[in-house]
């Protein structure tokens, strides 16, 4: 199949071989992300998706306070291949912290009590599809990254560093960079397991 898109969605893959050579310069990064995120679509058109941008010693300081948080959290005997990990996310050039406002929900939840059960999973949905918009944009542009989950661990330690607002809560953490190891081959399950099509 011939499409655009569907070509964009496959240069999109984990990369945890990261380095610090970006292709372009962090104020088109910055731009990159803001305007991947600024088209991806939310419910009621909430715009509830809120990120921080971290690059270079910034960055290094998130996956160190995430070391931090987990050191009592993960056996000691465990712990290496733990910080290894980490490290591995630190040497990349950036992360982008996503983040959901809670405040749009709770207006929202109010302005249509209907639906108000709703706007939490619906927050999640245009969480999923803001942090989907920005991995391609960065895989388009030549950048690898990987969606990390550290949240709720070291989402103190995240608002009191860089003063996030009491109702932005951390959805995931996705470390980029250059990409420094190529590709493993990508499998799929059976399409007649995924999908059902009745016409």
């Amino acid at each position: 199949m011939s499409n655009k898109a569907i070509e964009i969605y496959r240069k999109r893959r984990s990369q945890y071989a990261l380095g610090k050579n970006l292709p372009m310069g962090n104020e088109q990064v910055i731009a990159l992300i803001k305007e991947a995120i600024r088209q991806a679509p939310s419910s009621f058109n909430s715009q509830s998706s809120r990120a921080v941008i971290l690059f270079g010693a910034e960055s290094e300081r998130f996956w160190e306070l995430t070391k931090e948080a987990l050191r009592p959290l993960v056996p000691a005997d465990a712990f290496a291949n733990t910080e290894d990990k980490l490290a591995s996310f630190a040497a990349g050039a950036g992360t982008v912290l996503f983040f959901e406002d809670q405040d749009v929900i709770k207006g929202l939840q109010e302005q249509f009590a209907l639906y108000a059960d709703n706007f939490p999973v619906w927050s999640e949905h245009s969480s999923g599809i803001a942090q989907f918009a920005v991995w391609t944009a960065l895989a388009e542009a030549g950048i690898g990254a990987s969606l990390q989950h550290y949240n709720p661990v070291v989402d103190a330690a995240v608002a009191e560093t860089w003063d996030i607002p009491a109702s932005w809560k951390l959805r995931a953490q996705m470390p980029f960079g250059s990409n420094e190891a190529d590709f493993g081959e990508k499998t799929f399950m059976d399409d007649e397991q995924r999908f059902r099509v009745f016409a």
